[in-house]
């Protein structure tokens, strides 16, 4: 039986020095309970932002200690499943998200999820798509705020992290000391205001340690397709790496040319938008599956 990791086991900075709370082997299913991403702070339309402690955002439960990952491996992220609280929570103000420099107060929106939709108001019932925005692997250097996305994975915002794909992060420290939090009930490409439809959840994985192969970036692979996720300091940065890090990926598994590869690249992949508001901000590349079925492309095999 899968064991239960509690939320009150919370990180808000990955870090190779952060205390495992659990050891698992590889292969091993786990089922992590998150606060969302105001550490459950939020309770009605009518919180004051006075009232949340700013220094309890945007929580990570964990880290689990997988055992035999070491620098240089991958580590594989399933996620076979995400049940999702009964109620959600959006947020704005000033200084926050694309728009912040128009608006004059700190609000907040409680979001009631019934029958399989997000409740905004009598006229929009918003259909779910459930995904973790924050999750990742200790990063190499010194440590980076769970709000911060990297090569670590960390906050990237991205709404192909959900139930049915798998994620692979580079492993930069002994036992990769993985860690997710930040659940979405629903999310925009962009994130422009800053929070999704935050809301407490459970999430069941499986982790697995691939030695022999490496990654420089998370790569996500689901039954749509493959994709390449950057963060960067600019959006031109992460988009353009992408798609290099996708083409380089690709290319030994093919019998085209670097030429060819490229031209197919331009015909059929999606350069996307994770999130435009955090510290770093987070592109993807995205290929669709009929393109790596055609050339029989196995992931790490």
């Amino acid at each position: 039986m899968a064991e239960t990791i509690e939320c009150k086991n919370s990180i808000y900075a990955f870090s190779k020095d952060n205390e495992p709370i659990q050891k698992v082997g590889s292969g091993a299913q786990v089922i992590i309970e998150t606060y969302d991403c105001f550490q459950n702070q939020i309770t009605s339309n009518d919180t004051e932002i006075n009232s949340i402690d700013w220094n309890q955002i945007n929580p990570a439960t964990g880290p689990i200690y997988v055992e035999s990952a070491q620098p240089g491996d991958i580590l594989s992220v399933k996620i076979d499943k995400i049940e999702l609280g009964q109620e959600g929570v959006l947020t704005v103000g000033p200084d926050l998200g694309v728009m912040g420099h128009r608006l004059e107060k700190f609000e907040a929106k409680m979001i009631p999820i019934q029958n399989g939709k997000a409740i905004f108001n009598d006229k929009l019932h918003i259909p779910l798509n459930p995904m973790i925005g924050v999750i990742g692997v200790a990063p190499e250097g010194e440590p980076v705020s769970c709000g911060t996305p990297g090569a670590h994975g960390g906050n990237m915002d991205t709404k192909l992290i959900t139930e049915g794909a798998t994620i692979y992060f580079p492993v930069f420290a002994e036992g990769a000391l993985f860690a997710l939090g930040d659940l979405h009930a629903a999310m925009g490409d962009g994130e422009v205001g800053v929070s999704g439809i935050e809301i407490p959840a459970k999430v069941t994985v499986t982790l697995e340690v691939i030695k022999g192969h490496s990654l420089k970036n998370p790569l996500l692979i689901s039954e749509e397709g493959l994709a390449t996720i950057v963060s960067a300091p600019t959006l031109d940065e992460a988009a353009k790496t992408a798609v290099e890090e996708m083409i380089d990926f690709l290319l030994p598994h093919t019998d085209l040319t670097l030429s060819h590869l490229t031209m197919l690249m331009s015909a059929v992949g999606q350069s996307q938008i994770s999130q435009i508001v955090d510290p770093l901000l987070t592109a993807r590349f995205f290929v669709p599956k009929w393109v790596l079925d055609a050339y029989k492309v196995e992931l790490f095999k």
